[in-house]
């Protein structure tokens, strides 16, 4: 089975005929274009609406989906990133080590916060994903390097 990226989540309903606010929303404006097709709940769906509402993307989707449900693309359908840009999907699992060689823990997911987005690692450590704190990564050989003073044991 061809590997899946999440692009977003059913949010709360928006209106009485269907449509939702889309959670963690796809940057690209193209993924929930009337007639873009993403897999919800593991079954492929139509967008037969979109628009914005409150600087916030709102869809339809040619059948109901209940909230939380995620919303997925193929990997294989997503351009490749820029240089120094990543996919969420592309960190996940990664190991981390500081500069020093000091193993950290491997990234569990990859939060938005009000600021920057952040690394949480499988070991409850939290570290900004900023040019400051992440001086390397390396998604083919599985790992992020990050310089030292984020971490709670330096």
């Amino acid at each position: 089975m061809p590997e899946r990226i999440s692009v977003g989540r059913v949010g709360r309903p928006h209106g009485v005929a269907g449509a939702f606010v889309v959670e963690n929303s796809s940057d690209d404006p193209e993924r929930f274009a009337v007639g873009a097709r993403v897999f919800a709940g593991g079954a492929e769906a139509e967008v037969v609406e979109s628009k914005r509402s409150g600087g916030r993307r709102v869809i339809r989707l040619d059948r109901p989906v209940p909230r939380g449900t995620v919303l997925e693309v193929e990997r294989s359908a997503l351009p490749e990133p820029a240089e120094d840009y990543y996919y969420v999907a592309d960190l996940v699992g990664l190991d981390v080590e500081r500069e020093d060689g000091k193993a950290l823990g491997r990234v569990a997911a990859v939060e938005d916060a009000p600021a920057n987005a952040v690394l949480e690692l499988d070991t409850g450590i939290l570290l900004p994903l900023v040019d400051a704190c992440v001086r390397e990564v390396d998604v083919g050989a599985r790992r992020i390097v990050v310089a030292r003073g984020f971490d709670a044991d330096d």
